[in-house]
């Protein structure tokens, strides 16, 4: 009897601002081990030492050395520094984290960005499977997302290609809604995803008066019945639907799976294709809208992605 050879490994690493999610898959992207911690705060060494430990772990479970990565970072890489630009990790910006990474983990390392990664996993064997391009756009503490085609992520001269969140709000539609132009993190103001991410949903509550904690107390008390936080709602959907629109125009995807804390708001799916198509000409089609597949999941499994060129051919 033929002996059964032991699948290649590889790991994928999501670092979240509040969690690092290792994942080891194989080749038939099959998850063999999973393991999270929480991301050590305002502090870069620790960082690093937590990172390098949980690798470690991986290592000694699955009896594996120098076992490829593909690591998805958060925040924008200059390309020309290599220095991390903006993260929801305060601690990894003006570092030069892959460097870092890579002397203390001497092996193969890929790096991507963590919301490119999650567009990612959608387009293979995901919610955007089969389909020749998707969009996957995150609507979580920000918004942002990535683009594939034929299943190969097009990231662009910069490594931004997906940074839609830092697309501009149109003006004569935050004076339509009598909305203030509010600064963002990234330096610019007016961006999308200070409106439209969960975030964005709870500056419109408190804009017209409410005190939600959180995305997910503004549809509760919209569902109640309140009406600051149905006006909230209903100028979050005609924000999303323009912004979206706007997606549909410059790249046409075939779908686009929605990502992040609001994609688990089920109603929004049968509300969101008329937003969208409000903002468009008569005659464009509102692509697919659809949930996630893999959930929270899917960054690191399409970090391990990076780490299996063959499984993007």
């Amino acid at each position: 009897m033929a002996e059964t050879s032991i699948p290649a490994i590889c790991y994928g690493i999501d670092i979240g601002g509040t969690k690092i999610e290792l994942v080891a898959c194989d080749a038939a992207l099959e998850v063999r081990h999973r393991r999270r911690i929480a991301t050590p705060q305002g502090d870069y060494a620790g960082f690093l030492a937590a990172l390098e430990a949980l690798v470690a772990a991986a290592d000694a479970d699955l009896g594996l050395v120098d076992t490829a990565i593909g690591i998805a970072l958060p925040g924008v890489r200059d390309r020309r520094s290599g220095r991390q630009l903006s993260a929801n990790v305060p601690a990894l910006t003006g570092h030069s984290v892959a460097a870092d990474l890579q002397a203390r983990l001497r092996r193969p390392l890929h790096f991507g960005n963590d919301l490119q990664c999650f567009a990612l996993s959608e387009a293979h064997g995901g919610a955007a499977e089969g389909y020749p391009s998707m969009f996957g756009a995150i609507l979580g503490t920000g918004a942002g997302g990535g683009y594939c085609l034929h299943g190969r992520l097009v990231v662009g001269f910069n490594g931004l290609a997906g940074e839609w969140g830092h697309w501009s709000v149109p003006a004569h539609l935050l004076l339509r809604h009598g909305l203030p132009v509010l600064d963002c993190a990234c330096g610019l103001r007016g961006c999308v995803e200070r409106y439209v991410s969960g975030s964005g949903l709870v500056a419109l509550h408190h804009h017209f008066g409410g005190e939600a904690a959180d995305a997910g107390a503004v549809i509760a008390q919209a569902e109640a019945g309140d009406t600051r936080a149905q006006q909230a709602l209903a100028i979050h959907l005609d924000l999303l639907g323009h912004s979206l629109a706007a997606l549909v125009l410059a790249l046409d995807p075939h779908v686009i799976v929605l990502g992040g804390g609001l994609s688990q708001h089920a109603p929004l799916y049968d509300v969101l294709p008329a937003a969208v198509a409000a903002h468009l000409f008569a005659g464009v089609q509102v692509p697919p809208i659809v949930p996630p597949r893999f959930g929270d999941a899917g960054g690191a499994r399409g970090a391990a992605l990076l780490a299996w060129p063959s499984a993007l051919s």
